[in-house]
């Protein structure tokens, strides 16, 4: 615990066990440590989870020996692949009760293969001055190697042989003093050693001479773009909109990216584009929109317009920013990739560019006019809403403006996510925080919950019914720990993205087969949670309860009844309109 904190570590999240006793009590009698307490295993570390993103610090999660410690899995894969430092302490069996057919006893060596940065299978403790070294090493490295480039998950699998329970405890009545870090631990006498090991590091930058090249590549080319996806850097934003301003590209804007939000006084005329997975959409826009090159940062974009977009336009040279030895680029479409830390090197290539103008100003100009045309179209969603059912693309337009510029928004997978890239705009503060590494249905609750532990303001998840139900145990945390939620359930029962897809044409396979209708009534089990549940009939009575919600304390859902099928064909004809309304402007180019 020492070597943990030490490298940082400030939260442990756990779960009751007794082969894991002798590690949360060592986590409570060292007193730095918040503690955590959840039941579920699986909803535990996706708590962390949400943690660890809001904090981008290691967050840990400790499980007893056996299944408890598989349940870690579906957290572990997506902190492997959205880059969030989680750390993973698995009590087990000691060696001699391993494959013997020996209770609650399984291979917890390598328990999540390659989904782990790294993973250790430590001795048994004992209490000689070269394992207690070798302890704190463990517990020092294994925290700087989650948070560092790019930051993921790592496993500590703890063997551990009874008796668990120290005998002075037994006798104390399990009255232990707190906040004894480093008693009778390494470094504390003669001959032990050091104590924690500081771990110090250095962001990879480019060095001026290749900085200075790639600033004249980018200069040559006239008609550029700049795609940032998902990345939780909020500081990125000014030194890119420089960099944009310089070239006179435009900046796609993933939901995700945090870059949806005011632009700074001076940069008002560098086209910040949001509604582009709407015009995109329709192959005469992005046919003329073919550039001449494109600057990537961050994951792969959530749109799978924008996906398309990328992947057609295989003439232009595309340059991904990654961290060493990341790779993104999906599509396999780059032609550079440039190991840096993306926001040293875009200030570095901001100022290599900044006495220089724009190769094309009407380029922008027409980023600029699709993007007026296709919001001024968005504005209208909602138009022929059904009685009863409220247009599930309106969701975050009524949403977004009731929140604070210090609020957090989680957004649900499969349509949250998709509706949140077409129809918000911007104009807000509100950080943005979503699941798409792996990008599954699961955890979601428990990832805002966590999210909400570590966030100072008010929280709210938007997300499906049947995501909602794959996590419904882990309302227990708001209970558990007082905390503050509004979620938003758009309940549409059942699986609404299908409703998109070629399986709904599928006919009378598709309701059983992808439909997947439940007809569950969730207030009984917010109830059961301590929540409050409301049932939303129409925009106005949105707003009421999600201000409320976001003003109050504890738990709040907020439902929105959607049909799947109608929520369906009104996307379509919005997307319609605006293809009539965007055709006309690419027609007018020349």
């Amino acid at each position: 615990m020492d070597g943990l904190a030490g490298g940082g570590l400030r939260h442990l999240v756990f779960c009751p066990g007794s082969r894991s006793t002798p590690v949360l009590l060592a986590a409570h009698r060292h007193g730095g440590l918040r503690l955590w307490q959840h039941v579920d295993e699986r909803s535990a570390a996706f708590f962390a989870l949400g943690m660890a993103k809001v904090l981008a610090e290691p967050v840990a999660v400790l499980a007893t020996s056996g299944t408890a410690a598989a349940n870690f899995l579906p957290a572990v894969v997506e902190a492997r692949y959205s880059r969030a430092p989680l750390i993973l302490l698995t009590a087990d069996r000691p060696r001699e009760l391993r494959d013997v057919g020996a209770a609650q006893t399984i291979d917890q060596v390598n328990l999540y293969g390659s989904h782990v940065k790294w993973a250790v299978d430590l001795p048994l403790p004992e209490a000689s001055p070269r394992l207690l070294r070798h302890a704190l090493a463990t517990g020092c490295r294994a925290a700087a190697l989650a948070r560092e480039g790019p930051p993921g998950p790592v496993h500590l699998n703890l063997p551990l042989r009874e008796p668990l329970i120290p005998r002075e405890l037994l006798e104390a009545g399990g009255r232990v003093e707190r906040g004894l870090q480093g008693a009778g631990r390494a470094g504390d006498g003669e001959g032990t050693g050091p104590g924690a090991v500081q771990v110090r590091t250095g962001q990879p930058v480019l060095d001026e001479e290749t900085v200075a090249a790639l600033a004249q590549e980018l200069r040559q080319v006239e008609r550029g773009v700049v795609v940032v996806g998902p990345q939780e850097d909020g500081a990125l934003f000014k030194p890119l909109l420089r960099l944009a301003g310089a070239l006179g590209w435009p900046i796609l804007a993933d939901p995700l990216s945090q870059l949806r939000r005011p632009r700074p006084e001076g940069f008002e005329s560098v086209p910040l584009i949001t509604t582009y997975d709407a015009f995109l959409r329709v192959p005469e826009v992005a046919k003329r929109l073919a550039p001449g090159g494109i600057l990537r940062l961050g994951a792969a974009p959530v749109s799978k317009a924008l996906n398309l977009y990328l992947e057609r336009h295989l003439g232009a040279p595309q340059w991904v920013v990654d961290q060493a030895p990341g790779w993104r680029d999906p599509a396999q479409v780059a032609s550079h990739v440039l190991w840096a830390e993306p926001r040293r090197l875009v200030e570095a290539l901001a100022q290599a560019l900044e006495d220089g103008s724009p190769a094309d100003p009407g380029w922008a100009e027409l980023w600029r006019r699709l993007e007026a045309t296709t919001a001024a179209v968005l504005a209208q969603s909602g138009e022929g809403e059904g009685e009863g059912t409220l247009f599930e693309g309106r969701v975050f337009p009524e949403l977004l403006p009731l929140m604070p510029d210090d609020g957090l928004l989680v957004v649900g997978n499969s349509m949250p996510v998709r509706d949140l890239d077409t129809f918000h705009r911007g104009g807000t503060g509100v950080r943005v925080l979503g699941n798409r590494g792996a990008s599954g249905i699961d955890g979601l609750v428990s990832t805002a919950l966590g999210a909400a532990a570590a966030w100072p303001g008010p929280v709210a998840l938007v997300v499906g019914d049947l995501s909602f139900y794959h996590d419904l145990n882990g309302l227990l945390a708001a209970k558990l720990h007082g905390l503050r939620l509004t979620v938003v359930l758009i309940h549409n029962d059942g699986g609404g993205i299908f409703s998109f897809l070629p399986q709904a044409e599928l006919g009378p396979l598709f309701e059983p087969y992808w439909g997947t209708p439940t007809g569950l009534d969730f207030a009984p089990a917010v109830a059961m949670y301590g929540g409050r549940w409301v049932a939303a009939r129409d925009w106005a009575g949105f707003r009421q309860a999600v201000a409320q919600g976001l003003a109050g304390d504890g738990l709040t859902v907020v439902e929105v009844r959607s049909d799947r099928a109608q929520n369906a064909a009104l996307h379509r004809a919005l997307w319609d309109r605006v293809a009539r309304a965007v055709r006309p402007v690419v027609a007018e180019e020349p």
